[in-house]
């Protein structure tokens, strides 16, 4: 490795850890109002959705979309979703949406 990949390796290494520590250094002075907290605790979920519904709609490279019974990502993703609204345990989601997506893909071929 050269020297200026080395130097930017390493300014790249301070201004993550930055970004994170000054988040850490000021979170016990910073007050957010009721309603920014609320709306905070739906971070995860969209970021979560975020990531997921492209693998589920998008499952080949190049392929495009495939909304239909023989995406096996898609059903087990709405397995996933009809699972945890029911039950409400996150044990049973995965088990039950992953046993659906191995054995739906085992009936597609």
């Amino acid at each position: 490795m050269s020297g200026f990949e080395l130097m930017l390796i390493g300014g790249m290494a301070v201004i993550t850890f930055m970004i994170r520590y000054g988040l850490f250094a000021v979170g016990q002075r910073v007050r957010f109002s009721p309603w920014m907290t609320q709306a905070l605790g739906f971070v995860p979920v969209a970021v979560l959705t975020a990531i997921i519904a492209p693998a589920m709609l998008y499952p080949g490279a190049g392929e495009g979309m495939q909304v239909s019974l023989d995406n096996a990502y898609l059903v087990g993703g709405l397995a996933a979703v009809l699972i945890a609204a029911c039950y409400r345990n996150l044990l049973a989601t995965v088990i039950g949406s992953l046993a659906l997506f191995f054995v739906w893909r085992w009936l597609l071929g």
